[in-house]
């Protein structure tokens, strides 16, 4: 979930490159990014904290809230230590910068993936 639709639309191939990986939705807001983890129910959320409407804090906290096994990655540009603390603490499982995007992403979604299928820990 991301506001930057360039951005998002590089993000998906990237994913959906890896084997067993599929986008099954994006949102260029936090609101939307709450109601469309709501109706689809996914294994992972990667949101950015800077979003219009509810930020990736907050919307973070909420999806938490709701969704307590699902793994939230934070993406962001953003170096600021305070507000990876902010969303560390909000229930995020990492902060990861888009600068490290294609080692970690992919590797923290695949590992997250393969801990939670049966027979994988």
């Amino acid at each position: 979930m991301d506001d930057d639709v360039a951005f998002l639309d590089a993000l998906r191939p990237l994913i959906e490159q890896q084997p067993s990986l599929t986008v099954v939705g994006a949102a260029h807001d936090g609101l939307a990014a709450i109601e469309l983890a709501d109706s689809l129910d996914p294994d992972a959320v990667v949101i950015d904290l800077h979003m219009p409407l509810v930020d990736g804090v907050a919307a973070v906290a909420r999806l938490r809230k709701d969704h307590p096994s699902l793994c939230l990655l934070a993406l962001t540009g953003d170096p600021d230590a305070q507000l990876h603390e902010a969303v560390t603490e909000a229930g995020a499982d990492a902060v990861v910068l888009k600068e490290d995007l294609v080692e970690s992403l992919v590797e923290r979604i695949a590992a997250v993936r393969d801990s939670s299928e049966p027979g994988r820990r």
